[in-house]
């Protein structure tokens, strides 16, 4: 079995602005003092040295977020694009909130997130695509590793797609709500089997588990 443990990367300043980031790479979408102080506590709790590698979105926030996580455990990283955040089309870089109210049918407003349905209108990646994509990279990794234990840098949606490939793609795509910054997601993929188990989503963690 290949164990992922998807991390999300430290908050930024266009976290905090409450901005779609999508696949912006540009000073805003850096990790802000907030988000390396996160990372910095994530490393102190979650040791990844039992870890055989990592694979990191080429976004710099996650590279940044993978370089603090890996200062003592050194494990050989590669990147892969597959990992990056989906992409909202012209709506990279709004404001959540003034998309919501300008397109209020296109979102959730429990989970204050889009729903599929605005790929269309925002000319924008799609959720299955996402799914798509980071459903492939697990697939053809733990193919490849078949028992390793391999930490993933990403994105909030890029995680939430993994799950949802792992539970079986609901209908109801917006099941879950994305996961908090530096939280750790857990799914194991047998590869005789090509079974997903979910072993948990966003745990916060403070100590070694």
């Amino acid at each position: 079995m290949t164990d992922f443990y998807f991390v999300r990367h430290g908050q930024t300043a266009a976290n905090a602005a409450g901005l779609k980031q999508g696949t912006i790479n540009s000073e805003i979408t850096y990790l802000s003092e907030t988000g390396k102080q996160q990372v910095e506590s994530l490393r102190k709790g979650f040791d990844i040295s039992f870890a055989d590698r990592i694979i990191v979105s080429p976004l710099q926030r996650t590279k940044d977020t993978a370089a603090i996580l890996n200062q003592s455990a050194n494990l050989p990283v590669t990147y892969d694009k597959r990992l990056l955040e989906i992409s909202y089309g012209d709506w990279d870089g709004e404001k959540n909130a003034d998309l919501m109210s300008k397109y209020p049918k296109l979102f959730d407003f429990t989970l204050n997130d889009v729903l599929p349905a605005y790929a269309d209108v925002a000319h924008g990646e799609t959720f299955d695509h996402v799914i798509d994509r980071v459903a492939e990279l697990m697939q053809e990794t733990a193919t490849n590793y078949p028992n390793d234990k391999i930490i993933l840098v990403a994105h909030g949606f890029t995680i939430k797609a993994a799950v949802l490939a792992a539970i079986g793609r609901p209908k109801d795509m917006m099941v879950i709500e994305e996961p908090d910054n530096t939280s750790v997601t857990r799914i194991t993929l047998q590869t005789t089997t090509h079974s997903y188990y979910l072993r948990y989503y966003n745990r916060v963690v403070n100590s070694q588990f």
